[in-house]
């Protein structure tokens, strides 16, 4: 295990709104906050949802085209080749309280709303590297 140790710096709360992508929501707003690292936690409805599962080196997606509640979306915010970049996983629930989840991809298109909280972490950088024997982008650390 590498880690690295940071405090937590501010708290942003953000409303989304009908129809907005969910990763490019969570990304202006931590743009937006001026937060290049930290971490985030969601609830709230989607029309659509986009995931994918990691196999055999890349994602399988995985659609849903229904009303869905967000029971449970977190992920981090650290940086790719100098980029912000947003990693998240996702839980929705439909109609019947079936739980779905995976990888978030982008096409998660918010119905209702969304409610995020958005913590910064000061202090440290989070970048990404690839790693060859994944082929995904991984954090670099130290200690």
């Amino acid at each position: 295990m590498k880690w690295v140790e940071a405090k937590a710096g501010k708290i942003i709360f953000a409303r989304l709104f009908e129809d907005e992508d969910l990763l490019e929501a969570i990304s202006q707003a931590a743009g937006k906050g001026g937060i290049k690292a930290g971490f985030f936690v969601l609830i709230g409805t989607l029309k659509k949802a986009e995931m994918g599962f990691f196999h055999q080196g890349r994602y399988e997606s995985i659609e849903m085209a229904e009303p869905l509640e967000i029971v449970s979306c977190m992920g981090n915010i650290s940086r790719k080749e100098g980029e912000p970049l947003v990693h998240a996983h996702i839980a929705v629930s439909n109609r019947k309280g079936e739980v779905f989840g995976g990888h978030v991809l982008s096409g998660c298109i918010i119905a209702a709303t969304g409610e995020l909280v958005l913590i910064e972490a000061v202090d440290v950088e989070l970048q990404r590297k690839l790693d060859e024997p994944t082929q995904l982008y991984l954090w670099s650390i130290g200690k």
